[in-house]
C-alpha cells in the first residue's frame, strides 16, 4: 500500500504548488519558476508523485458534454454509516468530488451523470434505496467559475504565476463550443488515469502521433474543454481548514458576485447552481481565524449576498474524480 506523506518541507510545499498551477509544466520550467535548479525539482518530486502524495489528472468541462448532467447533492446520513456510504460514492464512476462535512452527518457529491436517465436513477431508485441515507438536495451546476482553480496557497508570488503560466486564458463568457473528435475519448481516459503521460505513451493510447497528441491536448485544454488537475491533501500546503460555502446572492448579480469571489487566494473552487443557494464556493484557508476573516471581510461586504450557510469539512473521499488514499 503506498503511504502518502504526512507533511513537506517548505521547498517540497512549492514545487506542489506550482504543480497545482501547472500539473503538466515541465521541471525545467518548475525549476525556473521556483529558482532552483532542475536536479533538485526532480529529486524531490519523483517520490512524491510514486508514493501518491501528488497525482495528475484531468477533469471534463461539463458544459461541452451535453450528454452529461452535472449535480451537486448535499446528502444526510446516518452518523454510523456515513464512511460506507461515502466510500460507495466514492467508487461510483460518476462522482467527481466527494467530502464528508462539519455536522458529522451530511456528504457533498459532485455527479457527472450520463443524461437525465442516470440521473433519474441515482435520485428516484439509488438513493431511496440506501437505508443509511435519510435525505437529500439535488442542484444542478449551471456554470463553474475557472479562475477558482489556480488556487496555490498563497506559495506562490504573482510574478512566479506570472512565469508559470504566462498567457493564462481570460474568464469565459459563455459556454465554450467543442467539436468532439475520435482521438478525444482515448486521449481523456487516458489522462485521467495519468495526467503526466508523455505525449508518446498518449499517442500510443490514442493511436496517433505524437505531434498529434499534443497539439489536440493543447487544443482541449485552451479551449477550456478539459482541466488539467493536480490532486494532494490540501494540508500538505498549509490549508488546515476547508469550507462550503452554501450563498444566496441576488439573481441579477450572480455573475459579478461569482466573477469577485473566484479569483480570490482561498477559494478554489466557485460554480452557480439552482437552488435557494445560488453560489456554492470552496474555501481552504489556513486556519478557523481565516475562514471567519474571507467571511466577515469579503463575502461580508457584498451586498449582494442576502444568505450563507458555512459547513466545514471534516474529510475529502475523493477529490478530482481520485479516491483518497
Amino acid at each position: 500500500m503506498q503511504i502518502m506523506r504526512q507533511v513537506l518541507d517548505a521547498t517540497d510545499r512549492r514545487i506542489a504548488a506550482a504543480l497545482v498551477a501547472s500539473p503538466r509544466a515541465s521541471w525545467r520550467e518548475v525549476a525556473r519558476c521556483l529558482g532552483l535548479s532542475e536536479r533538485t525539482v526532480v529529486r524531490r518530486v519523483a517520490p512524491l508523485y510514486a508514493d501518491g502524495t501528488l497525482r495528475a489528472t484531468v477533469v471534463r468541462n461539463p458544459a461541452c458534454f451535453p450528454h452529461l448532467v452535472p449535480v451537486v447533492l448535499r446528502i444526510r446520513c446516518r452518523p454510523n454509516k456515513i464512511r460506507q456510504v461515502a466510500q460507495a460514492l466514492a467508487h461510483r464512476t460518476d462522482t467527481v468530488w466527494v467530502d464528508i462535512l462539519g455536522g458529522g452527518d451530511e456528504i457533498s457529491a459532485v455527479f457527472f451523470l450520463d443524461g437525465a436517465e442516470a440521473r433519474n436513477n441515482l435520485l428516484l431508485r439509488d438513493l431511496p434505496a440506501t437505508d443509511a441515507v435519510s435525505s437529500w438536495t439535488a442542484h444542478h451546476l449551471l456554470r463553474v467559475f475557472p479562475t477558482a482553480f489556480r488556487w496555490t496557497a498563497g506559495l506562490l508570488s504573482p510574478t512566479e504565476m506570472a512565469e508559470l503560466i504566462p498567457n493564462p486564458a481570460p474568464p469565459a463568457t459563455r459556454s465554450p463550443s467543442y467539436t468532439q473528435l475520435d482521438v478525444d475519448t482515448a486521449l481523456i481516459t487516458a489522462l485521467a488515469e495519468d495526467g503526466r503521460a508523455t505525449y508518446t505513451d498518449l499517442a500510443r493510447r490514442s493511436g496517433t502521433t505524437a505531434f498529434t497528441a499534443r497539439r489536440r491536448l493543447e487544443a482541449l485544454v485552451n479551449g477550456r474543454v478539459l482541466r488539467l488537475a493536480t490532486e494532494l491533501d490540501l494540508a500538505l500546503l498549509g490549508a488546515q481548514t476547508e469550507a462550503l460555502l452554501w450563498i444566496a446572492v441576488q439573481p441579477g448579480a450572480l455573475e459579478e458576485t461569482a466573477q469577485t469571489l473566484s479569483p480570490h487566494p482561498q477559494v478554489r473552487f466557485c460554480a452557480a447552481t439552482t437552488g435557494p443557494a445560488n453560489l456554492v464556493v470552496a474555501v481552504a484557508a489556513a486556519h478557523l481565524d481565516a475562514l471567519y476573516t474571507f467571511l466577515t471581510d469579503t463575502v461580508g461586504l457584498l451586498e449582494t449576498v442576502t444568505a450563507i450557510d458555512t459547513t466545514p469539512l471534516l474529510a475529502t473521499v475523493k477529490r478530482t474524480g481520485l479516491i483518497r488514499h
